[in-house]
């Protein structure tokens, strides 16, 4: 862009044939010859028959935060999904995930008993956010849920910035992401997943936020 952003970003993804799962490696790069603020996300959408009541997000998180006053109201069941339900307002969670040895996570969402499962890992050094976004509104106007993995959380990028979660790339930087989604079917293969989630986790406390974060500053008008 003249006056504005030059970055590229190059995108590979790669699976092996019978295999249950793809990669996705992006490659960002700043062209230009100033600092640049950049934002990546994975919007992964799930519907049915993986989503269905009962079903359930399974992550190692430490942290969970209600996104807005409404979502705020069914903070301790973040987790769960309902049926479909006319009229649902869409309620969006942030979370803090857990890393094992080599820093990297997996999150997974499951069906009502445990019989397919889809999950996505990934660097948390690369990717440290992740939003969770509930929509159990009827099937027809939208039955779905989204994991988001990103360097940030979707608040507007005025709220970000305040929080630190608006990176930089230096002139002729580049910043490697990568995700791995995997599709499991059968008990024996969600069970596998959900144990290596659990062996994240265990031990470590995860705390239920009443209340939106909040700003740490008022928004500077000027920028």
């Amino acid at each position: 862009m003249f006056y504005g952003p030059k970055l590229e970003l190059w995108t590979e993804i790669s699976t092996q044939p019978g295999s249950n799962r793809f990669t996705i490696s992006d490659r960002l790069t700043n062209h230009g010859s100033y600092e640049q603020e950049f934002q990546v996300i994975y919007h992964a959408n799930y519907g049915p028959p993986l989503l269905e009541e009962g079903a359930r997000f399974v992550g190692p998180v430490s942290r969970v935060y209600p996104f807005n006053e409404h979502a705020a109201r069914d903070v301790l069941t973040f987790d769960r999904y309902a049926a479909p339900k006319l009229g649902f307002v869409e309620q969006v969670y942030t979370l803090y995930p857990l890393a094992d040895e080599q820093g990297r996570t997996t999150v997974a969402l499951r069906n009502q008993d445990a019989t397919r499962a889809v999950s996505m890992s990934f660097s948390v050094a690369q990717l440290p956010y992740l939003t969770l976004w509930k929509n159990t509104n009827s099937l027809e106007d939208g039955y779905v849920t989204e994991i988001e993995p990103g360097t940030g959380f979707t608040y507007n990028r005025r709220v970000e910035r305040q929080f630190g979660r608006v990176p930089k790339l230096r002139p002729g930087e580049t910043r490697h992401f990568g995700i791995e989604v995997a599709i499991h079917e059968g008990r024996a293969e969600v069970r596998s997943v959900l144990d290596r989630i659990s062996r994240i986790e265990r031990g470590r406390e995860r705390v239920l936020e009443p209340a939106p974060q909040r700003r740490v500053q008022p928004l500077d008008r000027s920028r």
